[in-house]
């Protein structure tokens, strides 16, 4: 018969070293050390990077704790979220897609705050920007000429499409303008196809375009033209821990707000 020593090291060696400590020190196996290493994962808009990112940064700064992100369009994000993908938080650029994940039961209906907003910005190169006046009576094929395209979201899915095809229709103009809609993935995609003078113009939000190089905003939507442009965060189902709930008050707290109101976000 093998030794109770043998014995030991074959029945700890699948283990890993801090739940072998943990068992060995006759405490429970879920410990605090082990708990302490994990690292949410966030759900965000393309619109929120470099404000979450720079949030991401402070909170590392004050706690010692990481943050990962994974940013892209709401729909695709709430798509993933759907499939199983893993992430512990969902910020949304609209209502339509956090409605989704709770419909879905996936994300925490309780939980949900919408601590920012924004605006939806027409734009172009800068080298060929022109001021315009949003209103009913402007003509949209006049200002695109024979040829010129429009960049904005998947006017279907993504957020800032959405927006987009809203105030388009508000507007008079949709049915005029659609055939010269170019969607993207992304509100951070249309804006770099009008970075690179791919298309004539862009629809995106504000706070994308006042960081945007070689782009011009040449017209702001009127605000009752599209359904407010806001972004409701939620912790996802299953995710509701210590570390989740610590980064998600910190998402809403001072520091972040004033990183949002830097960035141009409207703050609630």
């Amino acid at each position: 018969m093998p030794s109770r020593r043998s014995f030991l090291r074959s029945f700890l060696r699948p283990f890993p070293a801090a739940v072998v400590l943990a068992a060995l020190a006759g405490g429970p196996l879920a410990t605090g050390a082990v708990q302490a290493q994990e690292t949410p994962t966030v759900f965000a808009a393309a619109s929120l990077t470099n404000a979450f990112q720079d949030i991401g940064r402070l909170y590392k700064e004050k706690t010692g704790n990481d943050v990962a992100f994974s940013f892209a369009a709401s729909s695709a994000l709430a798509r993933q979220l759907e499939a199983g993908a893993p992430a512990a938080i969902f910020a949304s650029a609209d209502a339509k897609w956090m409605d989704y994940t709770e419909a879905k039961d996936l994300t925490l209906k309780a939980t949900r705050v919408t601590p920012i907003g924004n605006s939806l910005v027409l734009i172009m190169p800068a080298d060929t920007a022109k001021a315009v006046t949003l209103d009913p009576n402007f003509d949209w094929l006049a200002f695109l000429g024979a040829d010129g395209r429009i960049a904005t979201g998947l006017t279907d899915s993504v957020p800032a499409g959405i927006y987009a095809k809203a105030a388009l229709t508000s507007l008079g103009a949709w049915e005029k303008v659609r055939p010269r809609i170019v969607g993207a993935e992304s509100a951070r995609a249309a804006l770099a196809l009008v970075e690179r003078g791919e298309a004539f113009a862009g629809i995106v939000y504000s706070t994308d375009a006042a960081i945007a190089k070689n782009v011009t905003v040449v017209a702001t939507f009127p605000a009752g033209s599209h359904p407010s442009v806001e972004y409701p965060f939620e912790i996802v189902k299953g995710q509701d821990n210590t570390a989740t709930r610590a980064f998600f008050n910190f998402l809403t707290g001072p520091e972040a707000k004033a990183v949002y109101a830097k960035y141009g976000f409207v703050v609630k």
